[in-house]
């Protein structure tokens, strides 16, 4: 639990923007990327074991997902996970198919499976994100939307939430741009530009300790931490400033 105390308040002479990261911060989207990733590991362990005769621990949605995969670019997540496990697959190219034959055609799959479970679940915004994102606008601080996705957008839309932010980049925009996937900064820096604020003045929202990394990393005037299943202490040892359970708990002044 949060100390009431340490509970941070956002003022206008101390904070241009606050940046936000989608994931599990302002879009309930989190789950189902869970729901992507185990599926699609899972079914590739299966199969890696029958041809190499050693068997593998099914995708764990706790500590795998948070260790290697939360946060991340998609084809980093699968670099991650597979080194884990002591797996090595050639890189293939962006145009691969779905499949198990490359660490692009592992992304692919994923990345098919988690458009499925979009279009038949849909997504959410939480309500408390939200919320404050319109006492910011009150305030006068500036917002914007970070996504490492390449389905940003569409999520967004799915949620009716693109509207709520000056500025967006994207996993599309950081293939354009050639930015580096977090735990570097690049992302948030490039956010910070668009909305032409001074990262010093800027807050970074995150729920993934590679997010916090990452905002501690570019020197933000202040990172908080969402901890929507017990990643607290993580997100606090890896630079978050404050820990919040839901974004409710954010003061505007």
């Amino acid at each position: 639990m949060t100390n009431p105390t340490n509970l941070p308040t956002l003022t206008r002479d101390r904070f241009d923007a606050v940046i936000f990261d989608m994931d599990g911060v302002v879009t309930d989207t989190a789950g189902l990327h869970g729901k992507a990733w185990k599926e699609m590991f899972d079914r590739f362990l299966e199969e890696h074991a029958r041809k190499s005769g050693i068997p593998q621990e099914p995708f764990d949605l706790g500590r795998d997902y948070l260790d290697y995969v939360d946060g991340k670019p998609r084809f980093d997540g699968v670099r991650g996970f597979l080194a884990s496990r002591n797996i090595s697959l050639p890189e293939g190219s962006l145009e691969d198919e779905p499949g198990t034959g490359s660490v692009h055609a592992l992304g692919n799959w994923k990345n098919r499976l988690f458009g499925k479970l979009l279009e038949e679940e849909g997504a959410v915004a939480y309500p408390g994100t939200v919320e404050l994102i319109h006492k910011l606008h009150e305030g006068g601080l500036k917002t914007a939307i970070i996504s490492s996705s390449k389905n940003a957008e569409t999520i967004l839309r799915s949620a009716e939430a693109l509207e709520l932010f000056e500025a967006k980049v994207d996993g599309v925009d950081s293939l354009e741009l050639g930015i580096d996937g977090k735990p570097a900064p690049d992302i948030f820096l490039s956010a910070a530009r668009e909305l032409g604020v001074d990262p010093s003045r800027a807050v970074v929202v995150e729920d993934a300790v590679s997010g916090v990394q990452a905002g501690r990393a570019g020197n933000f005037g202040l990172v908080i931490g969402v901890d929507r299943g017990g990643n607290r202490e993580a997100l606090l040892a890896n630079g978050a400033d404050v820990v919040v359970a839901d974004l409710d708990e954010v003061s505007v002044e």
